[in-house]
């Protein structure tokens, strides 16, 4: 029986990426980030459960759990768009943070991996252990870049490092060879 030759695999593109550039990782938020949507549907729900509960001879009210369900969970649908499209990219040249503002908005923050001087994280106790998730601060010459609510921050801190050292690396050898 023939072996088949493996695909090669294709890396991620996305826009703005330039010739050569090649996307090492990409993360984004943990969905506990997300969780001013969770308290939305549950509060909304709640609320209009109570006159149902008060007045439960009137079937009309029973309509009013419903409306709260589905209100509450077109304003989740938002924090969730907000979530799933803020993004960070890590190449081996840069790190690109693509944050989404509202349906329509996006900023977009390039930091080049050589300007990075340390990295950091934090895990914010208890909470933050069990759910595995953090604060991940990259300090640069010109300011930090402070990511919160990262999942599995001890992961991306050591990508992060891996990245940054391979860059020195290069660096290295790149002043070497001028010499």
């Amino acid at each position: 029986m023939a072996k088949k030759a493996a695909k090669p695999k294709s890396s991620p593109s996305f826009d703005g990426q330039r010739e050569g550039e090649n996307v090492l990782f990409i993360f984004r938020r943990h969905m506990i980030a997300m969780r001013k949507g969770f308290y939305i549907v549950l509060i909304l729900l709640v609320i209009s459960s109570i006159p149902m509960l008060i007045w439960q001879y009137n079937i009309e009210l029973f309509i009013l759990p419903v409306i709260g369900l589905g209100l509450g969970l077109l304003l989740f649908f938002y924090h969730f768009i907000l979530w799933y499209f803020s993004i960070y990219i890590v190449t081996d040249q840069r790190i690109r943070q693509v944050t989404q503002r509202g349906f329509f908005g996006k900023d977009v923050i390039d930091l080049r991996l050589s300007k990075v001087q340390s990295i950091s994280y934090n895990i914010p106790g208890f909470s933050g252990d069990i759910f595995h998730f953090g604060t991940v601060t990259i300090h640069t010459f010109v300011g930090d870049l402070v990511i919160h609510n990262v999942e599995h921050p001890v992961k991306i801190y050591n990508k992060l490092q891996n990245a940054i050292n391979d860059i020195a690396e290069n660096q290295g050898e790149y002043e070497e060879i001028n010499k």
